[in-house]
């Protein structure tokens, strides 16, 4: 097999500002500097003429160039934007009327650039290595899945469903059409060139080229996340209705403890309220700042938080988020938990509608003016007053879905000195790792 080739949507938007910082082509004439494309009746407006897309392909070694206004961290709590710099080809195409910024580029220095975007690049070797093998294993299984739903008519795929009393949803990457993956959290944090300059992360990716899990014979969707909350989750409680055997429910620690249930309520809440020993349970400041990027430290508490919001907070909140007028907020009430204690499943009960809604990342969406940490909570409600409560407190476990990989545990367990390997394996159970190319 050889290095396959990926396609990364960066922006979109009406206009977009770029510089060409080496001699690109573009539609037969050499071309640098500061450029600029506006959407116009209905193609790309460039130095006065309208196409329907560009490519911009370098013509130098290490050619690069810089696209303005980048935002990342989309709709989560540190959301900014920046002017990053990429290497490889740039597309321009339309896109739902708007300009979408496409680069084309080989999967290994996608990845260099991936694992430097996704945590510190002074983090130790061999969690890079791990990292390199899940995101390379993610990234091809999900162009293989790309590839495959491209050739049917029709997929028969709704990521919802919805009746009169639910409505539950998942969000995955069948959102993207007309690249491979995005650069941002839904996909993979990909930041081009701008942080990609450390040694040790380009030694873990040339350490472990062309290496993926693999399960019987298929590339294994390698899920991550930053903090599984000391239990990882298994995949059906964020996405489709299916399981895979390399994402099971493990616990986050070398002892070999007995697993509660914490799809039980009782044990789930107990978990959540308490701070059992995990890989992922530390505030080793050496560590964090190894695997976390600077924004990402400006969140402190992430094994165990609370969040507290007073009743007309909440009602506003939940009013605004989901669009649907609940009245005040009476009750949030558990119906289905995953083997993590992440509730997959949580009905919202109003003074004028009830209305159960999920899968997780729904209920972050709804309970958050950007993502609730994770859906791993309990709740307390305040004494009454006019009937509903004054206030209503989450106490959470863990950042993200917890599916696969915890990003903190595994750094955790590369400062302990396990291999890759070792890593690896404790988070994709009954996976194995195999050379592709």
């Amino acid at each position: 097999m050889k290095e396959p080739e990926i396609s990364v949507g960066i922006v979109n938007a009406l206009k977009i500002h770029f510089t060409l910082n080496a001699l690109f082509q573009a539609k037969g004439i050499n071309i640098s500097g500061p450029q600029c494309v506006s959407f116009h009746e209905g193609g790309i407006l460039w130095n006065g003429n309208v196409y329907r897309e560009l490519t911009f392909l370098p013509q130098e070694e290490q050619a690069s160039f810089s696209l303005e206004d980048v935002t990342i961290g989309l709709h989560f709590h540190w959301e900014r934007h920046e002017t990053q710099t990429f290497q490889g080809t740039l597309k321009l195409v339309v896109d739902e009327g708007k300009i979408t910024a496409i680069n084309l580029l080989p999967v290994e220095d996608y990845l260099t650039s991936v694992i430097s975007s996704e945590m510190s690049a002074t983090s130790s070797l061999e969690f890079l290595k791990a990292h390199a093998v899940i995101s390379r294993s993610w990234l091809l299984a999900q162009m293989e899945k790309h590839q495959a739903l491209s050739q049917k008519e029709d997929t028969g795929f709704f990521p919802f469903t919805k009746t009169d009393t639910e409505y539950i949803r998942w969000y995955d990457r069948e959102d993207h059409t007309i690249f491979d993956v995005c650069a941002d959290d839904h996909c993979q944090r990909y930041q081009g060139i701008t942080k990609a300059s450390n040694q040790t992360v380009e030694q873990a990716v040339r350490a472990t080229c062309g290496q993926v899990l693999i399960y019987e014979d298929s590339i294994c969707d390698a899920r991550f996340s930053k903090c599984c909350g000391g239990m990882t989750e298994e995949f059906s409680y964020c996405w489709e209705n299916k399981d895979y055997p390399y994402l099971t429910a493990i616990r986050d620690n070398e002892k070999a403890e007995s697993v509660p249930d914490l799809t039980d309520e009782k044990q789930a809440e107990n978990w959540i309220r308490t701070s059992p020993e995990a890989y992922c349970n530390t505030h080793d400041r050496k560590i964090l700042s190894q695997i976390l990027n600077n924004y990402d430290q400006e969140t402190t508490d992430f094994y165990r938080w609370k969040v507290r919001y007073t009743q007309s907070e909440l009602t506003e909140l939940i009013r605004n988020r989901s669009r649907c007028d609940y009245g005040q907020i009476v009750d949030l009430i558990p119906v289905e938990r995953g083997k993590s204690g992440r509730i997959s499943k949580l009905k919202i009960v109003g003074t004028l509608k009830t209305f159960t809604i999920g899968k997780e990342l729904e209920i972050r969406r709804t309970l958050s003016e950007t993502h609730l940490f994770s859906s791993a909570f309990v709740v307390d409600k305040g004494p009454e007053e006019g009937g509903v409560p004054s206030w209503f407190e989450l106490t959470g476990a863990g950042w993200g879905h917890g599916v696969g990989l915890c990003q903190i545990g595994a750094a955790v367990m590369g400062e302990k000195g396990y291999n890759y390997k070792e890593i690896l394996l404790h988070y994709y159970k009954n996976a194995d790792i195999r050379k592709l190319y």
